[in-house]
C-alpha cells in the first residue's frame, strides 16, 4: 500500500542550513534510499568527505559547489551532479545560498558518510539522536 507522506522531518544543523528528508532512515524507515530537501544560506559548506553511497544533487535555486579530486564542479540551478560512493567530495554553496535536492543510495547515515571532520555543520538527515 502507497505510504503518504504528509510532512517531512525538519532537521536543523549548525551553520544555518535546514534538511528537510521525505524518505530516509527517519521519516520511512528506509535504508535504500533517502531523499531530502536542503536550504543552505550564502557561504555555507561542510567538511570533506568519502561516504559509501552515490548522491544525486539537484539544485533547485541559487549553486552547489562540488570539490573533488579533479577540481571543483559549480552546479547551477536546473542543474544536478552524482557523486560515487568512494569519491571524496565537499560540498558548499554559492553567495546567494541554495536549495536542492539530494538523494542518496543508499540511504544517508553519518556513519557512512566518513567525514573528515564529525562535529562539522551537517549532520545529516537521520541523526535525531544526535541530530
Amino acid at each position: 500500500m502507497p505510504q503518504l507522506i504528509t510532512a517531512p522531518h525538519r532537521v536543523p544543523v549548525p551553520g544555518g542550513k535546514v534538511i528537510d528528508e521525505f524518505v530516509g532512515r527517519v521519516v520511512t524507515g528506509t535504508d535504500a534510499v533517502s531523499i531530502a530537501v536542503m536550504a543552505a544560506p550564502p557561504g555555507w559548506d561542510e567538511p570533506a568527505q568519502r561516504p559509501d553511497f552515490d548522491e544525486v544533487t539537484v539544485v533547485l535555486d541559487g549553486e552547489v559547489r562540488v570539490e573533488h579530486d579533479g577540481g571543483t564542479t559549480v552546479v547551477p540551478a536546473g542543474q544536478a551532479v552524482l557523486t560515487r560512493a568512494g569519491e571524496r567530495v565537499r560540498y558548499s554553496v554559492g553567495p546567494d545560498g541554495a536549495r536542492y535536492v539530494a538523494v542518496c543510495l543508499p540511504a544517508f547515515s553519518p556513519q557512512t558518510a566518513h567525514r573528515d571532520d564529525d562535529t562539522g555543520p551537517d549532520t545529516g538527515p537521520d541523526t535525531q539522536e544526535e541530530q
